[in-house]
């Protein structure tokens, strides 16, 4: 049985349960994420839906990640997709259509620097949502299980090493100073680790929050853990994929500090030190990725963010100057390549 005829299966079985309606629709193929799902657009006359396909579960192991969290932020009134029918055991998953204007598209819009600093806001204010998540309400949760402990930041970082210091960059690890690199990022993973935890998306970017009849939602959570509040915010203002002016940048900052970061922190400044330091293993972690895809998928779209993201980096390694040889020693890498 091909996809097709699997996909038109379930929704005319989610039509017989009443939960949709309609005769006549279309099914597209969607271009996938990172991930192993697969997508369709179904296409009624007057509405459409996406189906998501993935992978089988048996009910004994309950609920997939995604589908709980799902649970988990739709009480807390944190706007993510509806799921309007599914089956694990074949893996379906019938959702509201979200369309195709992402948060980076939408900021493409964008008339005056004034237009993006309203559309940040709304962003970080769902952040904000977001990390005013309950843990002690949710023991059993998966992301409550899991966290942004040392070994899990590590092995981030040796991941980035793997495939863009010496699987892009093709340098063999005798030949650089790896063992010294590795032992400050050590440094910097342990303090980390230290906490204050809140509830993390671990991918909130510009391409996993949708915008849609002016609302923004927000989407791939099924990895959420718990995290330092700074890791999230990193990942939306330093964003490999679009660059806000510094005045934008600065403003957004206050305004999580004034709502998150001061109930966590004794001082701004210590907040603005954690800051940094989920910075630069965040956008490394990202430089990784990038690479991976690259090397992978042979999809060069990918290798234009490494650069920005490299710039960056440095820039946020001089501002906190806290590992001046790690620093160095990567730009060496990097500016020799």
């Amino acid at each position: 049985m091909s996809e097709k005829i699997l996909v038109d299966t379930l929704v005319g079985e989610s039509i017989q349960k009443k939960i949709i309606s309609g005769d006549k629709y279309k099914i597209i193929k969607l271009t996938g994420d990172a991930s192993t799902r697969r997508y369709y657009r179904v296409v009624f006359e007057e509405k459409g839906y996406v189906v998501c396909l993935d992978m089988p579960r048996n009910p004994e192991d309950g609920e997939p990640d995604f589908l709980r969290i799902q649970k988990v932020l739709k009480n807390g009134d944190v706007r993510v997709p509806q799921i309007l029918d599914y089956d694990i055991e074949r893996g379906y998953y019938l959702e509201e259509d979200l369309g195709d204007q992402t948060f980076l598209r939408q900021l493409s819009l964008c008339k005056t620097r004034d237009e993006e600093r309203s559309l940040y806001i709304e962003a970080v204010d769902l952040l904000i949502s977001l990390h005013k998540t309950d843990l002690k309400k949710y023991p059993q949760e998966i992301f409550n299980k899991r966290s942004f402990d040392e070994e899990k930041l590590m092995q981030e970082i040796h991941f980035t090493f793997q495939q863009f210091v010496e699987g892009l960059m093709g340098y063999q690890r005798d030949k650089y100073n790896y063992n010294l690199m590795i032992k400050d990022f050590s440094s910097l993973a342990k303090r980390i680790c230290r906490g204050p935890w809140v509830f993390t998306h671990r991918d909130y970017h510009s391409r996993n929050l949708m915008f849609k009849d002016n609302e923004l939602i927000v989407i791939d959570f099924q990895d959420a853990r718990r995290g330092l509040p700074q890791y999230d915010l990193s990942s939306l203002l330093e964003d490999c994929y679009y660059q806000i002016t510094s005045e934008n940048h600065d403003f957004l900052i206050e305004r999580y500090w004034q709502n998150v970061g001061i109930e966590h922190y004794k001082t701004k400044e210590e907040f603005l030190s954690a800051y940094n330091l989920v910075a630069i293993q965040r956008i490394f972690k990202a430089i990784g990725s990038f690479a991976y895809i690259y090397r992978l998928r042979g999809d060069i779209r990918y290798l234009r963010h490494i650069g920005r993201a490299f710039e960056r980096l440095k820039d946020i390694m001089f501002l906190s100057n806290e590992y001046p040889q790690l620093r160095q020693e990567l730009s060496s890498l990097y500016y020799a390549y």
